[in-house]
């Protein structure tokens, strides 16, 4: 006689606690699976990350140094006007504010007081730092070279700027802050392969001051090389600063030797700088300046802050 045949139906899972359920969920001792997976399942999944991570990284890898390989570190890909920079430099002046008022151009100090003053002098410390170690490695200072009107400097090689040249606008002088006639320094920023078309003394533009304009055709007369400057001039913006800002020097020279430009990026090269040293500016007046560079190829634009710079003065 024929066994029966014992009917299975399906028996739900046992009702497991919460606690009870994520331990088993944690590790499994019936399946040994640990958080849902074998340990086999976790070693596959490892070795496919392990795997897509490396070769990505190589890919990107691959891919950077086949863009460096366009790249030269020395000259840029776009010049000129074909840059974001374009071909008209902008001029800088020094010492700057502090951060804490980053819109502000205002140089204001009492010279008197050598904690009020104390700020700007440090400021120019630490911006003409790298004037005063050009040649730190001895490539460097092999590729520094003395240079002037008459001693260009050789293909490869720069020109050494002498911060010491600049008295009385030096460190030992405070930078003749404390007498309360200071010296702010100004540079034309750097626009790779940008060379300065030069005035010479009968083209000279009808908004030139006229104390530039003398002072060019004087400079011819010693020596017509000196005519391959972009001069530098500085005024007072409005008739009261005309009368307020008091005589100027400009130091070195007026103006940024022809010998620097162009700009190659060669390694040493540092810009050249004019140190403008207001000797007697009226105290307690705010003092609204701007300063040109002046070449043929250089547009003036105050809201742009192409070719000019503008700052106040306050010295109380």
């Amino acid at each position: 006689m024929a066994e029966k045949q014992v009917e299975q139906f399906y028996a739900p899972p046992p009702k497991l606690g919460k606690w009870e359920a994520f331990s088993i969920f944690l590790w499994n001792p019936e399946t040994h699976q640990f958080l849902g997976r074998t340990g086999a399942s976790w070693a596959k999944i490892l070795l496919f990350y392990v795997l897509f991570y490396t070769c990505l990284a190589g890919f990107f890898s691959a891919m950077l140094a086949i863009f460096y390989q366009t790249l030269d570190m020395r000259i840029p890909k776009r010049e000129l006007d074909g840059s974001l920079i374009g071909d008209n430099p902008g001029l800088g002046f020094r010492p700057m504010p502090p951060e804490s008022n980053v819109e502000s151009t205002l140089i204001w100090y009492k010279g008197s007081d050598e904690n009020n003053y104390k700020y700007w002098v440090e400021e120019l410390d630490k911006f003409l730092e790298p004037y005063r170690k050009p040649g730190q490695s001895a490539s460097i200072g092999q590729n520094i070279q003395t240079c002037s009107y008459d001693n260009e400097p050789a293909d490869g090689k720069v020109c050494e700027v002498d911060v010491n040249d600049f008295a009385p606008c030096t460190e030992a002088n405070n930078y003749n802050y404390p007498k309360s006639a200071p010296c702010i320094f100004l540079k034309l920023n750097k626009i790779f392969n940008w060379m300065p078309v030069f005035y010479n003394d009968t083209d000279l533009p009808e908004k030139m001051p006229q104390d530039l304009k003398v002072h060019i055709r004087e400079e011819k007369l010693r020596n017509p090389r000196t005519i391959n400057t972009v001069w530098v001039s500085c005024e007072g913006e409005n008739p009261a600063d005309v009368e307020n800002i008091g005589p100027i020097q400009y130091i070195p020279r007026r103006g940024f030797p022809g010998y620097f430009f162009p700009f190659k990026n060669y390694e040493g090269y540092l810009s050249p700088l004019v140190a403008v040293f207001f000797e007697r500016p009226v105290h307690g007046v705010l003092v609204n300046i701007e300063c040109k560079a002046w070449a043929q190829n250089i547009v003036h634009d105050r809201i742009e802050r192409r070719g000019s710079v503008h700052f106040e003065l306050m010295v109380d």
